[in-house]
């Protein structure tokens, strides 16, 4: 490959890089201040701008310990409870289902010793299954018409025992009210 035809594809990409982020840490402009993050359970969850980002909602997020689902649970009660999950984070951050602007889902088959892991096209049948299973429990989360656009991907492992995970963002449409301000010291 030719150094100008690195350069070219490296200034685009920058050049793209910096129009998704509006330019301002790609290339040292000074950013818009930023509402204030809001806690949600997970790191990587934040509002800006109006908009809430939210990454690696799973099968196990917002629950206890004592109440975990594990990789050998039905794939459905992982869906279950990550879109539940998903749901009640998005409504802790002033958003709802019907707000989300995109999302990627990430699917994985259950590794466990018990479990055999399947091979060539009973692999693809398997991770077919749970295209289905997801997609009849997912269109129950949305009004009519309002399922965002979405990418959905089979990948090896998902953290946290979960088998699927969603990742995306959303219209923030009833900001939280920010926290109470903590009263001085000795008063």
């Amino acid at each position: 490959m030719e150094i100008s035809s690195r350069r070219r594809f490296f200034g685009k990409a920058a050049s793209l890089a910096a129009a998704v982020m509006g330019g301002t840490k790609l290339f040292g402009q000074q950013a818009a201040p930023a509402t204030p993050p809001v806690p949600s359970g997970r790191g990587g969850n934040h509002t800006h701008n109006g908009i809430f980002y939210f990454s690696g909602t799973g099968s196990n997020d917002g629950y206890g310990r004592e109440d975990h689902v594990l990789v050998t649970d039905p794939f459905e009660k992982h869906v279950t409870r990550s879109m539940d999950a998903l749901k009640r984070s998005l409504e802790r951050n002033g958003s709802t289902m019907d707000n989300i602007l995109n999302m990627q889902v990430f699917i994985c088959l259950p590794h466990a010793d018990s479990i055999p892991m399947p091979t060539g096209k009973a692999r693809f049948d398997a991770h077919k299954a749970q295209y289905d299973a997801l997609n009849k429990i997912y269109g129950t989360y949305f009004s009519p018409g309002k399922a965002p656009a979405r990418a959905c991907m089979a990948v090896e492992w998902i953290p946290g025992d979960s088998l699927v995970e969603f990742v995306g963002s959303a219209q923030v449409v009833n900001p939280p009210a920010p926290p109470a301000p903590k009263p001085p010291a000795g008063v």
